[in-house]
């Protein structure tokens, strides 16, 4: 059934005051926002034709009405009003964004903290796609006769170092030649063909020199495996804790739980839409089933990308959060695509 534009209006202005306040919304308080004279038994006529047409609920037989999952999804997708970003939330983003975070882990790990704090919300952060990693440097340091650093650079640019043990002695001067034969066979080249060149050199290299490559290889191999890993970041769980929706205390420590102990179940949107809106019951996992999740995807390159997302309450504020988060990952992938490059202020609605 095709909703009238009084009925759309209602729906709307039950949702805005729902977001607003976490009351339900009657008919007295209605008809001050509606635009010219209605009634207060027309709206209530409406109002029971939008209960009964699943867009709105009623708590208590005397109380007014808040939206239900279907009502949200409407509001979210035709009556929600478009937020502009303010010059100080801009600036805001910005300024966050343009500290050095040359590494990819590094970047996507704070996103998640960045989003948090300018949304209000809990939020999660994570990379999708193929991640393909290998080392581009070896290096390895003297410390004494029986122990020296291994320096490891991969593909991503972060380097890592390790205090390796050596069960034999191997001579100080020899590790450059150590190095150098590290550089020439076991960079560019993922784990998997690392373990391969180990074995082929095991007969040419003599017992202490290849003890030492075998744990150096070791060590390169768990950095590989890391790299390529999936890490999903949660932060600002305990925001939960200011929403009306989540004073039962066994409610928000089932969700909490979950952000934390199942993050790697969080969703992740489908399609190349750069954002997605979930409510409710469009969540498959349970612990979602009452609160909704904004997702948002930058481009990070590499046939790669990062993904930011904000959990709340129903009555979350979908288009404060929307828009936020919209700059924040047009921010990141400009970021991504020509350093220190962030979009354009946009200036305040007159």
């Amino acid at each position: 059934m095709e909703l009238t534009d009084r009925k759309k209006q209602i729906l709307k202005i039950v949702v805005d005051g729902y977001i607003a306040t976490a009351e339900p919304m009657g008919s007295k308080a209605i008809a001050e926002k509606m635009t010219g004279k209605i009634s207060s038994a027309t709206i209530r006529n409406e109002l029971a034709d939008l209960v009964e047409l699943g867009y709105l609920e009623q708590p208590h037989t005397s109380a007014g009405r808040i939206p239900s999952p279907k009502g949200y999804r409407l509001y979210v997708n035709e009556l929600m009003e478009q937020r502009t970003l303010s010059a100080e939330e801009t600036a805001s983003i910005n300024a966050s964004l343009s500290g050095k975070m040359a590494q990819v882990d590094q970047v996507v790990s704070q996103a998640g903290q960045m989003v948090s704090r300018f949304v209000g919300y809990p939020s999660y952060a994570m990379t999708e796609g193929k991640r393909e990693a290998s080392v581009r440097r070896f290096e390895l340091i003297a410390v004494d006769e029986d122990s020296c650093i291994a320096v490891v650079m991969l593909s991503d640019s972060r380097v890592k170092s390790q205090l390796l043990r050596v069960t034999l002695p191997v001579a100080q001067d020899a590790l450059p030649e150590m190095s150098h034969l590290l550089n020439t066979h076991f960079t560019a080249i993922d784990a998997a063909e690392i373990s391969a060149r180990l074995m082929n050199l095991s007969d040419q290299v003599s017992g202490n020199w290849f003890l030492l490559l075998n744990q150096v290889c070791d060590y390169a191999r768990e950095l590989l495996q890391e790299a390529t890993h999936q890490s999903v970041f949660t932060t600002g769980t305990s925001q939960l804790l200011k929403f009306p929706e989540y004073r039962d205390v066994d409610k928000a420590h089932e969700l909490m739980s979950f952000m934390v102990d199942n993050k790697e179940n969080l969703p992740i949107p489908a399609g190349d839409s750069p954002m997605q809106i979930l409510i409710g019951p469009e969540n498959v996992n349970e612990a979602l089933k009452e609160s909704s999740v904004v997702i948002a995807s930058y481009d990070i390159g590499d046939n790669m990308r990062g993904l930011v997302g904000v959990v709340g309450p129903t009555r979350m504020d979908y288009a404060t959060v929307a828009a936020r988060l919209s700059y924040f990952a047009e921010s990141l992938s400009r970021m991504f695509g020509a350093p220190h490059q962030l979009p354009a202020k946009e200036e305040p609605n007159q």
